[in-house]
């Protein structure tokens, strides 16, 4: 794909811009470009110019110019995402509302209404200040903006007992593509008025609209949390224990899995055991499980988790402190950044599968591993099915490179097979472009561009996205750092 960077009609466009916004909020020099260009996965497309719109008229500004002149345009948060989905993948301008960070909470409503550039914790603090909770938890909390979530309808490690972004969105409003103003839902407990469109946007992945306002549920705020760890030799004794504690129809918080490879790579970074008393040579697998609520409430769940802990472990420790809580999520929070040790590359995605096809997922895993001589540490939300499976290779050896694309292939076909989707929280974007048709009909697709179509007819917002191939695999990742890669 050649780059529209110099594309006479766009400069001219961007000039017309600058003219109607402001130099200063039209930014076309080289590091500004760069640091657009990709998100977290790393795969740069440079735009023609990134705009920082000061107010709601200059977004409108911005797609009605888009619009007449055919300028692409792609929506940008933090750029955390790890799909591809803030990629401008056709160049164009960077539609930037990272600087769109407003919250305010009515906690008589229980209610937060948020502007796109809202920081998640951010959102999750204010609203501890009253007492009150936003759940939805991704892993990249601290740094991912909200409008971001909305778009990808993200989850987190809470989200089996809690739900995702979209249980807690009451409204949204912001822009069609077009460049017209337009508001789905209000701050109310119930709306049926008309389509839902408000659902529409959410999970679009910045393809049907540009939010500028969210307004957002909050629910009390657990007063009590208590923290288990525990160790299994196999990565089928540890999947085992999780399923036989959801097939008892309790829900903790959390229930995280991490493979034996996963917990190999942790180890090797932090040059400690996760359980040095448990004696075992080789990595165990880990579950992670935190239960919340009000304090007596929570005496029941806790004797019900010790019990089952004992049935399925010797090697588990708890906490009811925050502060040894956190040790205990130490392994979990470190695995992503150790897997680079096995490789200065990976294919990874989020899968989900139902409860049944737990075993045969990792399974399927090792058999990967096996064929393709590349490591598949995998990790994830074993409370809902959604776990994050990467293969580990070597980006200057072609060889690997083509046998991670095999594997990759082999995994989404098995995740289909068995039931399940090819992501569950972070959309398909760029990265999972290639597998779209895994999962949907012809009929199902149709339908979905038919929509897109119709709020975008030019196609101007995000193009290429979602259902254009795009073998990420055939480009080179940049090197430059992120805020969260410390971590």
């Amino acid at each position: 794909m050649s780059s529209t960077r110099h594309h006479p009609v766009i400069a001219a466009a961007t000039q017309q811009l600058a003219q109607a916004l402001g130099h200063e909020n039209v930014r076309t020099d080289p590091q500004s470009l760069h640091a657009a260009s990709f998100d977290n996965t790393r795969i740069p497309f440079p735009p023609h110019a990134v705009v920082h719109p000061r107010t709601e008229a200059d977004i409108a500004t911005t797609l009605q110019l888009a619009n007449t002149h055919h300028v692409p345009v792609t929506i940008r948060g933090a750029g955390s995402g790890c799909a591809g989905a803030a990629a401008p993948i056709h160049g164009g301008w960077v539609l930037s509302l990272a600087h769109w960070t407003r919250i305010a909470v009515d906690a008589t409503a229980s209610l937060a209404h948020v502007q796109p550039g809202a920081i998640t914790a951010d959102i999750d603090a204010a609203a501890a200040a009253h007492g009150l909770f936003y759940p939805p938890d991704p892993s990249s909390v601290k740094y991912c903006t909200i409008g971001g979530n909305i778009a990808t309808n993200a989850g987190g490690l809470r989200a089996a007992k809690y739900g995702v972004c979209r249980d807690y969105i009451y409204a949204l409003e912001g822009f069609l593509p077009t460049g017209r103003f337009v508001r789905w839902g209000g701050p109310l407990r119930k709306y049926a008025s008309g389509y839902n469109m408000k659902d529409l946007w959410i999970g679009s992945e910045g393809t049907l609209g540009v939010i500028t306002h969210a307004t957002l549920k909050l629910i009390p705020r657990p007063q009590a949390r208590h923290t288990f760890l525990l160790a299994f030799p196999t990565d089928e004794h540890a999947l085992e224990a999780a399923v036989t504690l959801l097939a008892q129809h309790r829900t903790p918080s959390v229930l995280e899995f991490l493979d034996t490879q996963t917990v190999a790579c942790a180890q090797h970074r932090a040059n400690a055991p996760v359980f040095p008393e448990a004696g075992a040579s080789a990595p165990p697998a880990i579950l992670l499980v935190e239960i919340d609520g009000a304090p007596g409430a929570l005496s029941d769940d806790i004797a019900h988790l010790r019990a089952w802990a004992r049935r399925h472990t010797p090697a588990w420790r708890e906490t009811a402190d925050p502060a040894e809580a956190e040790t205990l999520w130490n392994t979990r929070r470190t695995c992503s950044q150790a897997m680079y040790q096995l490789g200065n590359a990976k294919l990874n995605e989020d899968i989900v599968v139902p409860l049944h096809a737990y075993i045969p997922l990792i399974q399927h895993t090792r058999e990967i591993h096996a064929r393709t001589h590349l490591p598949t540490p995998t990790f994830g939300h074993a409370a809902d099915g959604n776990f994050h499976i990467h293969i580990m290779y070597d980006r200057n050896d072609s060889v690997q490179r083509l046998r991670a694309q095999e594997g990759i292939r082999l995994m989404m076909e098995k995740v289909v097979a068995l039931g399940g989707a090819i992501t569950g929280e972070h959309g398909i974007g760029i990265a999972k472009s290639p597998f779209l048709r895994l999962q949907h009909t012809t009929a199902e697709i149709d339908a979905m561009l038919a929509i897109k179509h119709a709020l975008d007819p030019n196609h101007i917002l995000a193009p290429g996205q979602i259902f254009d191939i795009t073998n990420v695999w055939d480009h080179t990742p940049v090197t430059t750092p992120l805020p969260w890669d410390k971590h």
